[in-house]
């Protein structure tokens, strides 16, 4: 048995601050580059949800006219959604090893599992289209399930982001992938029911909802976006053609049950709302820019930091340790002339110092960071919560995702509170009753 005398005379390496500190560095420097690759997948998965939605929009076009509008378009779009698909897929592969080797990203796993299985039987739905062997509603409800996993790649990439400057671009990015789907998806009903020349009052209900959902993924937007992007949205909801659609918008969600229409109104529905979600494209393209710009200024910053933080290690380890012991430098005052001292072999006073300042500055740095990463993460998580709420009713009470909203939004009407704090309540409530 070694004695206590023999294991102090025994040289052992000793854990070092200034190895711990540097690896803080690199720890987030490998993040940065892990989103910088992020960054080409979530820009091919924007641009492949956006011809989906071009895609649902025309099929229903197609299947309310029982093959008479949108045959060429609709063959034109479906080879426009596989070339995204071909581009989503190889940025997805050039990602591969560094998602599946990172422990927190178990359930962005999962979701790309749910959206590549999506997108491999997405040509049987496109065959049953084309034979008008699937209703309309049925197709709707399909594309919304495979933009929806999509959706959830970009969602759980957001989870994962630790800076937060980024972290805000991530949310910003979400909630206007989710208003622009909701805006999709009103295309999409829309088109169903002017193609159709009626619309029933399930459907008008329908689209006053999505109206709705948008209207609440665009405020979180806002809340995150940067002053150029918020240039442009004010400039898309200032344009030209919203007097037109409002008008058309109104005819869908206010007729009564099957009151004729005319069916020719669904072209101008179709170009009057594909005119609005590709200027939805744009801005969104230019947060993904913004944010791709971003991901390489940190990164470029985080390079220098930790260049600089060796050089000066290397130099001070050169220089050897300084005849006086290490000072305990701390923020609080000093009972004496000078603080006390502590012995800490091979670590001068000047190392010492510098150690201690940069750990002090990482640590202000990240205390001031976490406080906006708290913000980005608490809207991902009432969106989270808010689904999760949605799905339950859903499945409880054999309701529609309208219905299930619509129970939500009384229920925070009524009771005076936020949407996400009674979405929370009735998850809570449900896992008091198991």
């Amino acid at each position: 048995m070694m004695t206590a005398e023999k294991m102090g005379s025994t040289h052992r390496p000793r854990p070092r601050a200034t190895d711990y500190l540097i690896a803080s560095k690199r720890c987030e420097l490998r993040n940065l580059e892990c989103f910088l690759q992020m960054g080409k997948l979530v820009l091919s998965i924007g641009n492949l949800i956006h011809h989906l939605q071009r895609e649902r929009g025309a099929s229903n076009v197609y299947l309310g006219s029982k093959g008479e509008r949108f045959f060429d378009e609709l063959g034109a779009m479906v080879s426009n959604s596989n070339q995204q698909q071909q581009t989503f897929e190889y940025e997805l592969l050039e990602i591969q090893a560094e998602l599946t080797s990172h422990p927190a990203s178990i359930s962005l796993l999962n979701s790309i599992a749910a959206a590549l299985h999506g997108l491999d039987i997405l040509p049987v739905l496109r065959a049953d289209i084309r034979r008008q062997s699937v209703s309309a509603e049925i197709a709707i409800e399909s594309y919304n399930e495979r933009i929806r996993h999509l959706l959830a790649v970009v969602f759980e990439a957001a989870e994962t982001v630790v800076d937060p400057a980024i972290a805000g671009m991530l949310v910003a990015m979400v909630n206007l992938m989710q208003g622009k789907e909701m805006a999709g998806q009103e295309r999409a009903s829309g088109s169903l029911g002017f193609s159709r020349g009626h619309f029933d009052s399930a459907l008008s209900r329908r689209i006053a909802h999505l109206i709705d959902a948008q209207e609440r993924s665009f405020a979180v937007f806002e809340r995150f976006a940067d002053e150029e992007l918020l240039m442009l949205w004010q400039h898309h909801t200032n344009a030209e053609y919203w007097r037109d659609l409002q008008h058309l918008r109104g005819l869908a969600c206010s007729v009564g049950r099957y009151k004729p229409l005319d069916t020719n109104l669904s072209g101008q529905w179709f170009e009057l709302t594909t005119q609005r979600i590709d200027e939805l494209k744009r801005i969104e393209d230019t947060l993904e820019d913004h944010f791709h710009r971003r991901c390489i200024a940190r990164y470029t910053e985080a390079r220098s930091a930790l260049t600089h933080e060796e050089d000066l290690m290397d130099a001070l380890d050169d220089a050897g340790p300084d005849q006086d012991p290490m000072r305990a430098l701390c923020t609080g005052d000093y009972p004496g002339d000078k603080p006390d001292a502590y012995r800490s072999d091979g670590v001068g006073q000047k190392l010492g110092r510098s150690v201690f300042e940069l750990v002090q500055q990482q640590a202000v740095r990240l205390e001031q960071l976490s406080g906006e990463l708290r913000l980005a993460r608490e809207a991902l998580e009432d969106r989270r919560t808010l689904e999760k709420a949605v799905l339950l009713l859903m499945k409880r009470q054999r309701i529609s995702d309208d219905e299930a909203h619509k129970q939500l939004r009384k229920l925070a009407m009524d009771q005076g509170r936020k949407l996400p704090e009674v979405a929370r309540s009735v998850l809570e409530m449900t896992a008091l009753l198991r």
